[in-house]
């Protein structure tokens, strides 16, 4: 069977950027995750232990995103990092982090990094 978890809308400020001032003055991000696992046990029995505990996903989001990184894509890589050794029982995974009003010389409202990666099989 297969199951989705979604931890969405995570609001950080954080300072990421390959610009000095990035790093002095920060901005807005959003980070979205996606699991794929399965929770039958958990809706059978109503046991956290048996399912994934978006407390930790987001704790894992906040501890990266305070880490200053030049490029979202680092940051998005260490969170896989840190999923994939966290949780047990995660078959694929999807993360998104979107930078808001990113300093690029343009109107633009956003930018965003997305990775796949599937676990193991379901």
């Amino acid at each position: 069977m297969k199951h989705s978890i979604e931890v969405n809308g995570i609001k950080l400020y954080a300072f990421h950027g390959c610009l000095e001032e990035e790093g002095l003055i920060g901005g807005n991000y959003v980070v979205d995750i996606s699991l794929t696992t399965n929770f039958q046990l958990a809706a059978e029995t109503d046991t956290l232990e048996n399912t994934i505990d978006y407390v930790i996903v987001n704790q894992i989001v906040k501890e990266e995103m305070a880490i200053r990184s030049k490029l979202i894509e680092h940051v998005g890589h260490r969170i896989l990092i840190r999923l994939k050794n966290t949780l047990n029982n995660m078959h694929a995974v999807k993360i998104k982090i979107t930078k808001i009003c990113p300093p690029i010389n343009g109107d633009v409202q956003n930018v965003a990094i997305i990775i796949e990666e599937t676990i193991k099989k379901v």
